[in-house]
């Protein structure tokens, strides 16, 4: 009898360290299944953000009624641009005050969508304001009016801007 109990006390701390290395191995294993199933709902969950945008743009900017107003800086224009104001409709829709970056983005050749709305079809003005310095160092303020003719289906319209004038064109 004292010899089974000298076995069994023996054999047990053996058998339970073997199932907790057993154990070891299923955690880790389970670990790394989770770790990939995080990983693809993280996925999933991005993917549906970006699907829920394209949606939300399309329910609240129909494509019948879209515009777009989109602002470039004229080719070699040296000047510092401060600020510019849309009005469309003759209701202000945008207002943007320019960083060193953006405004060094826009001599680059960029160009920055200003506003995307909703427009009724016909004939609208777009006035255009903007402000800033010459390379003088003479205040700049322009403001400009133009004639946008709204159809059914989306239209695009680019504003270029230079220190002595602002130009128009429609997509």
């Amino acid at each position: 009898m004292f010899k089974m109990l000298k076995v069994a006390i023996l054999v047990i701390p053996a058998l339970l360290l073997s199932f907790n290395v057993q154990a070891e191995e299923v955690s880790k294993e389970q670990m790394k299944g989770l770790d990939e199933q995080v990983q693809d709902i993280k996925t999933d969950v991005l993917g549906m953000a970006v699907e829920l945008n394209q949606l939300e743009e399309k329910l609240l900017y129909p494509s019948d009624t879209q515009v777009a107003v989109f602002v470039s800086l004229g080719g070699g224009e040296k000047f510092r641009l401060d600020s510019l104001e849309v009005e469309l409709g003759g209701r202000p829709v945008a207002t943007h005050l320019y960083s060193f970056k953006e405004l060094d983005a826009l001599r680059q050749g960029g160009v920055q969508r200003i506003y995307t709305g909703n427009l009724r079809t016909g004939e609208q003005e777009l006035k255009v304001t903007m402000t800033g310095k010459s390379t003088a160092g003479a205040d700049v303020r322009r403001t400009q009016s133009f004639k946008v003719v709204k159809d059914v289906g989306p239209k695009i319209v680019e504003i270029t801007l230079a220190s002595q004038t602002i130009g128009f064109k429609d997509w």
